[in-house]
C-alpha cells in the first residue's frame, strides 16, 4: 500500500479537520495533492507532529484534530502515546505511516522493521482504539471511522517505504505557519 493513495482515498474528508503532518514525504505527498489553509506541515521538528496534534485537540475540543505520523517519528517520542493516553481527547485521531524505514533522511530501517509492534505499545499506552491496517480500502474505513467516533484514535498504516521523487515543496514553510494560526483564529470567530 503507497501512502499517497492513503493520503488520496481520504483527501476528502480533510476538509473541515485541522491536519498536522511530519516533515518530508508525509508533508509533500499531502502538499501534492493541493494544499489547504487547515493544513500545518511541521518541518523541522521530527517526533513532534503528535505532540502538536494533542495540543490542538485539547485547546480545540470542537475540532476534529488528525495528525498524520511516521514509524520514525513516533519512535523518536514514544511518550507522546502515554501523554495521549493520559488526556485522551475523542477529537484527536493519530495516524501513523509504518515504512520501516526513515524514508526521508536517507531510508535507514527503524526498529518496526525488526518487529517492534506500534498498535501493541499504542494500546499497551492506554489508546483507547487502535488498528493496523495494510489496504487503502481498510485504511479509508478507519480513518472515516475514527472521523466520526468520540474516542481518540491511532491507525498505523503498513505503507511500502518509497516517497516523492523530490521533497521541496513550492509552500514557504514560515508563511504556512501564518497561514495556519490564522486559519485557527477564523475558527473562534462568531
Amino acid at each position: 500500500m503507497l501512502r499517497l493513495e492513503c493520503l488520496q482515498s481520504v483527501y476528502a474528508e480533510l476538509e473541515k479537520r485541522l491536519v498536522v503532518t511530519i516533515m518530508g514525504a508525509v508533508a509533500a505527498e499531502l502538499q501534492s495533492l493541493g494544499h489547504r489553509p487547515n493544513f500545518f506541515y511541521l518541518q523541522h521538528a521530527m517526533g513532534l507532529a503528535s505532540s502538536t496534534g494533542l495540543g490542538l485537540a485539547l485547546c480545540l475540543p470542537q475540532q476534529k484534530v488528525i495528525v498524520f505520523d511516521g514509524d520514525g517519528s513516533l519512535l523518536m517520542n514514544l511518550g507522546t502515546l502515554s501523554t495521549m493516553a493520559r488526556y485522551s481527547p475523542s477529537n484527536l485521531l493519530h495516524v501513523v505511516f509504518d515504512n520501516e524505514s526513515l524514508l526521508s533522511v536517507g531510508g535507514f530501517p527503524t526498529a518496526t522493521s525488526a518487529g517492534t509492534d506500534l498498535e501493541g505499545m499504542a494500546r499497551a499506552a492506554g489508546i483507547p482504539k487502535t488498528t493496523t491496517v495494510r489496504t487503502v480500502e481498510t485504511f479509508k474505513s478507519a480513518v472515516i471511522e475514527a472521523l466520526g467516533g468520540q474516542k481518540l484514535t491511532t491507525i498505523i498504516a503498513k505503507v511500502e517505504a518509497t516517497g516523492p521523487s523530490a521533497y521541496v515543496t513550492g509552500l514557504a514553510l514560515i508563511e504556512n505557519r501564518f497561514q495556519f494560526a490564522r486559519h485557527i483564529q477564523s475558527l473562534k470567530k462568531p
